[in-house]
């Protein structure tokens, strides 16, 4: 694709990890192809990284994840006042952090900086703030891309950092553009902070059909033991409570098929309490459950033990169905990827489909808050009545192209492009 810039930037992607299937790390992913395609070179800055070496800063404390910075937010999201060294600690992280973000800017020549989640979400506060600080000193342009906010999630609501959270999650600096995933999340951006942004929904590459199944994920099914006469039905997402499995596995109950619920993904970064809740009501419900993060990643590789790993891209041509319960989503990755793979979806009617999805006129098997016996006999009308399934399929398939493919994130990105540097690139 032509830049219009007419010169090559120099993009730094700044997060708290850029590794794994996480929502963040996939969308930089895809941001980064397209800019890349436009001609630009992107670098990045995290805790935690499976990005080119050649072209990355990790600084293992930028991750959430980092025992000391996990410590610490505990801390600041248990309490409701914190105490004078835990003040002394942030200040001393944050002059840390941005003496790191200075190098990696130093370092390859960075002309950009897209921020994923750091502006907004506050996992690590130290880095907030430091990134904040360097942008006002600096006022290098900023394409801030906000996927969640304090504000959307209530175990955050609690906590002893209000002041530096109202500070730098999200901040009011003029060489920022904000970038939101869904429309409410812009409306509440705009009540709460005072700024504007530009929704850039997340994304698949549909003006490029996926390959057919090959012969490395020809065996998936018996790698999951799931039997020839059985149906594959997956869960693409992580365990955690927000996901709404338990609709899941009540759906395959009330379907009386024989059926496996394939997890996909682990419990994450929220502990393995609701795991253990999903497998007791799996077993309680009969239906056969199985947690596969084992083998599954975003790259084929190797187990410990030399078992295969799968990406999901083995995963959905296998599947009969996919289930997304989800109870909260910023946007809905997997319902893109169901799409992508021209699978039928179960679809909890959550906000951001509701506002943003649905109304674009996509068919699939949505239920509100609860099974339902019209969900159960939605869903297995799809999985007998191929002629029907296959006219959805196509349909929705084509409505993705239209609203969510890399030619409407091109065109966003060359609209932020442009805003902060003038269609020449000075």
């Amino acid at each position: 694709m032509q830049n219009p810039l007419h010169r090559s930037l120099n993009i730094g992607f700044i997060s708290f990890r850029f590794q794994g299937t996480d929502g963040v790390s996939l969308e930089t992913a895809k941001w980064a192809d397209v800019l890349e395609e436009m001609g630009h070179k992107c670098f990045y800055f995290s805790g935690l990284s499976d990005r080119p070496p050649e072209r990355s800063m990790v600084v293992e404390e930028a991750h959430f994840l980092h025992p000391e910075i996990r410590a610490y937010y505990y801390k600041f999201f248990n309490s409701t006042t914190r105490s004078k060294s835990e003040t002394h600690w942030i200040h001393e992280k944050r002059e840390y952090f941005k003496k790191c973000l200075y190098s990696f800017i130093d370092e390859f020549k960075i002309d950009l900086i897209i921020p994923q989640n750091i502006l907004s979400f506050p996992q690590n506060i130290a880095l907030s703030l430091a990134l904040t600080e360097l942008i006002a000193e600096t006022g290098i342009p900023t394409i801030a891309h906000h996927h969640d906010f304090t504000w959307e999630r209530k175990p955050l609501l609690v906590n002893s950092i209000w002041d530096y959270i109202t500070m730098a999650l999200p901040p009011n600096l003029k060489s920022i553009q904000h970038v939101v995933i869904n429309t409410s999340a812009g409306h509440q951006l705009a009540r709460r902070v005072g700024v504007g942004s530009t929704n850039v929904p997340n994304v698949m590459d549909y003006e490029n059909p996926p390959s057919e199944s090959d012969d490395y994920s020809a065996d998936i099914r018996e790698a999951l033991g799931i039997e020839k006469d059985e149906l594959f039905i997956l869960q693409p997402t992580r365990v955690v409570q927000r996901k709404g499995i338990e609709h899941a596995i009540e759906l395959v109950n009330r379907l009386n098929r024989k059926a496996c619920l394939v997890i996909s993904h682990a419990s994450g970064d929220d502990g393995h309490d609701y795991e253990d809740r999903v497998a007791d009501f799996a077993k309680r419900m009969g239906v056969r459950t199985i947690f596969s993060s084992e083998i599954f990643d975003e790259h084929r590789g190797l187990t410990q033990d030399g078992r295969k790993i799968y990406s999901l891209s083995d995963a959905y041509p296998h599947a009969d169905l996919v289930t997304y319960p989800s109870l909260i989503e910023g946007f809905g990755n997997a319902f893109l990827e169901a799409l992508y793979y021209k699978k039928p979806i179960v679809v909890n009617n959550y906000a951001i489909f509701a506002t943003d999805i649905k109304p674009k006129g996509f068919k699939v098997i949505e239920f509100d808050e609860y099974i339902t016996e019209k969900t159960v006999q939605d869903t297995l009308r799809i999985l007998d009545d191929a002629p029907y399934r296959e006219e959805l399929n196509d349909l929705n398939y084509g409505l993705a192209l239209r609203y969510f493919s890399y030619k409407v994130l091109r065109n966003k990105l060359l609209m932020l492009l442009t805003n902060a540097f003038g269609l020449n690139g000075t």
